[in-house]
């Protein structure tokens, strides 16, 4: 994997977890209740923000797919995904135990193993 391909990945794997954020906060701001569907919509912005976010990412994860092979490039995904809730923890307060650092850091182990051999 050339370095552009390694940026290209592990700014994929930040994109997750920044879209995972926007949609908790999303959440935190529903609609009003028993809004007409359309007034609803238009209430959340913000849903409107994260969908567009993962629009965005899913196009940039087919760009990498068109250089990267997708044996090497989704670890980064799967690393991407366990950023979430150390995301979640620095910016919503959610509490995370031993055990998520402990699993978390046998990921990144994995993570380097299946990299460092990838073509």
């Amino acid at each position: 994997m050339s370095g552009i391909d390694l940026l290209l990945c592990s700014a994929f794997a930040l994109m997750l977890p920044a879209g995972q954020l926007m949609l908790k906060w999303a959440a935190m701001h529903p609609a009003a209740a028993g809004a007409p569907l359309m007034s609803a919509l238009m209430q959340r912005w913000r849903l409107g923000a994260a969908l567009g976010w993962y629009g965005l990412t899913a196009l940039f994860w087919f760009y990498i797919l068109t250089r990267v092979p997708l044996s090497a490039a989704f670890p980064f995904s799967i690393a991407g995904s366990a950023l979430v809730p150390l995301a979640a923890g620095l910016v919503f307060g959610e509490r995370l135990s031993w055990r998520y650092a402990a699993g978390y850091a046998l990921m990144l182990t994995g993570l380097f193993v299946a990299v460092s051999g990838a073509p």
